[in-house]
């Protein structure tokens, strides 16, 4: 136990000590590469561990597997050192700014010597940072500027590295990263505008509130309570404005995901499939129907068998997927052919028969050629689905940061409402895009308009449009506060499938040029707001951001072993509202007392 205690002194005299200072360099520093670590590693790990519960590959071969994985994450040009060169480097960089320009000549035992060359060089620096006349936030932006620079680059050499596969044409591997940050980044100038605009004009904080006159108080409570009721207002406003985002986005993003998949992110691609529960050969069909390469009234010379095994696969006959048997147009016609190749379910429209489109749905209980009972169903399956993931993202924050408040019935109900909330809007997306298809294509407009044709119908402004413009509606079902995180989710998404093929291939270097112009000037603006404006910032940025810069109570737990009653550290700056709170409180329980 001795030789234990000593090995413990040594350690505490030999390795350094972080300052208590929160927002000290080093703590973010250690607070930024912690989080990007976890946020890189994590899911890098999955092959090792997908590799271990083999038995495919042998116990070398999963070494290698990990090794690389380190030896990628953990590098200099790994994720986690780009960021915190990125985010520690402009603490950095905005503290010797202090020290620079704060002046030193007034202070004891520490009397410059003007003889000395290299103080004649300090000073001269200096006097030209003060002679630039920033403001707070200007230096913060400008300090972030190299060290995001930098940051760029290490991640883009480590992308780089690591995607020597990829062929000349692929995506730029830290483009989605890019676009996260230029988002944020707008999202939280379009707040600080917001926030500026219902700012009151504030009174100086003074040390003693007495100071203030009756008259001046009584002002000051009213332009405050103007402050919430305008900021209420604007707040509902925004939650307007970012549904209607989420809707816009999310309608693109369907929209190419039939026809240009190629402009989403590949692992973006892969999850709507998976949630759509579709078919593959359908969205190629209706690729196909696009180019004309597949059509109800010239046919198709290369590719009318597509749809014959999905057909089978069904347990439907091969002619109802055959472009040269189905009817192009509604009407007398169309049932004529109906009752030769036995569909009973479309009576008065043509085009592919919908039991095609429903698939394998309902087919258990005779429902897979119910439009109505497509969509309930599908509905309740894609419930379940998401329930398995809006379960666990509202109850494990509540289970880190407060678990006891779920012994209280009222915080357990609000938790499971929010979370059962999260999982119908999702729900309610695919399911209202499956019943706007079936609508559209057989319910309802093709019915009404039997002389168009179905390759207008099943083409790119038909039902495909038409389901992708309405889905988006179901975010009104999410919570409110919620719908801004969520437009912000698929914002960047969006941006991408908009963009021009230069800016997206990773070997352009007109592309390179413009993701590291975009990616430094998004980083500074961020960090920037992190320091003096955490407010306009939203949703994980402003989780992430705060823990970043001023830590989870940094800097708080060895004071609280000596003081239990030390208040916990906040995760943002306090207001000036909040300092004068925090101080009429003060000399209100110190009258009482007196």
């Amino acid at each position: 136990m001795k030789s234990v205690q000593r090995c413990r002194d040594w350690l505490a005299k030999t390795l350094p000590t972080l300052p208590d200072d929160p927002t000290h360099p080093a703590q973010v520093a250690l607070r930024t590469y912690a989080l990007a670590l976890s946020f890189s590693l994590g899911p890098a790990l999955v092959p090792f561990v997908a590799s271990v519960a083999s038995t495919r590959k042998s116990p070398m071969a999963r070494w290698s597997v990990l090794r690389r994985v380190l030896k990628r994450e953990l590098g200099y040009d790994g994720f986690a050192a780009s960021m915190t060169m990125s985010v520690a480097g402009g603490a950095i960089l905005r503290a010797l700014w202090c020290l620079l320009v704060e002046d030193t000549h007034g202070r004891e035992n520490n009397q410059p010597n003007l003889d000395d060359p290299a103080h004649g060089r300090l000073e001269e620096v200096r006097s030209w940072l003060r002679s630039l006349d920033l403001t707070p936030t200007q230096v913060s932006f400008v300090c972030n500027i190299i060290p995001s620079t930098i940051g760029v680059l290490l991640l883009q050499k480590g992308a780089k590295k690591s995607s020597k596969r990829s062929g000349k044409g692929k995506p730029s591997p830290t483009l989605d990263f890019t676009l996260l940050l230029v988002i944020r980044a707008l999202d939280s100038l379009v707040q600080s505008l917001i926030l500026r605009r219902t700012r009151p004009s504030l009174l100086e904080t003074t040390q003693n509130a007495a100071e203030l006159e009756p008259m001046l108080l009584v002002r000051e409570k009213l332009e405050r309570e103007e402050t919430r009721r305008v900021n209420k207002t604007r707040q509902r406003m925004a939650e307007k404005v970012d549904a209607f985002l989420f809707w816009a986005c999310s309608s693109r993003i369907m929209w190419c995901w039939f026809y240009e998949p190629y402009r989403l992110p590949q692992s973006y691609v892969k999850w709507i499939t998976a949630v759509s529960n579709l078919d593959e050969r359908i969205p190629e069909v209706l690729r196909l129907v696009r180019t004309g390469e597949w059509s109800y009234l010239k046919g198709s010379l290369n590719h009318s068998d597509l749809l014959h095994d999905a057909a089978k696969s069904f347990g439907l006959p091969a002619s109802w997927g055959d472009p040269t048997v189905l009817p192009a147009y509604g009407g007398a016609i169309a049932n004529e052919t109906w009752k030769q190749i036995g569909v009973t379910s479309r009576p008065g429209v043509g085009g592919l028969p919908c039991e095609m489109v429903h698939g394998r749905v309902g087919k258990r209980l005779g429902l897979q050629s119910s439009c109505h009972a497509n969509a309930t169903l599908r509905f309740f399956r894609a419930f379940a689905q998401a329930f398995l993931i809006y379960g666990p993202v509202h109850l494990v924050p509540v289970l880190l940061t407060r678990p006891r408040t779920l012994l209280r019935p009222a915080q357990l109900v609000a938790t499971a409402a929010g979370a059962l909330r999260s999982t119908a809007f999702l729900a309610s997306f695919i399911s209202l895009y499956y019943y706007t298809v079936c609508l559209t294509r057989t319910l309802v407009l093709a019915r009404l308009l039997p002389f168009v044709s179905h390759d207008f119908w099943d083409g790119p402004y038909g039902c495909a449009l038409a389901g992708s413009l309405t889905c988006g509606a179901s975010i009104w079902i999410e919570n409110g506060r919620r719908r801004g995180e969520m437009a912000l989710y698929v914002l960047p998404r969006a941006l991408r499938t908009c963009l021009p093929g230069w800016m997206v291939r990773s070997r352009g270097w007109k592309g390179r040029l413009v993701e590291r112009i975009a990616f430094i000037v998004s980083m500074s603006t961020l960090l920037t707001s992190a320091v003096h404006r955490p407010d306009s910032l939203r949703g994980l940025s402003r989780w992430g951001l705060a823990f970043i810069m001023n830590g989870p109570n940094a800097g708080f737990w060895k004071r609280k072993r000596r003081d239990p009653s030390i208040p916990l550290t906040p995760s943002t700056a306090p207001t000036p509202y909040e300092i004068k709170d925090f101080i009429k409180d003060q000399e209100g329980e110190t009258i009482h007392q007196g």
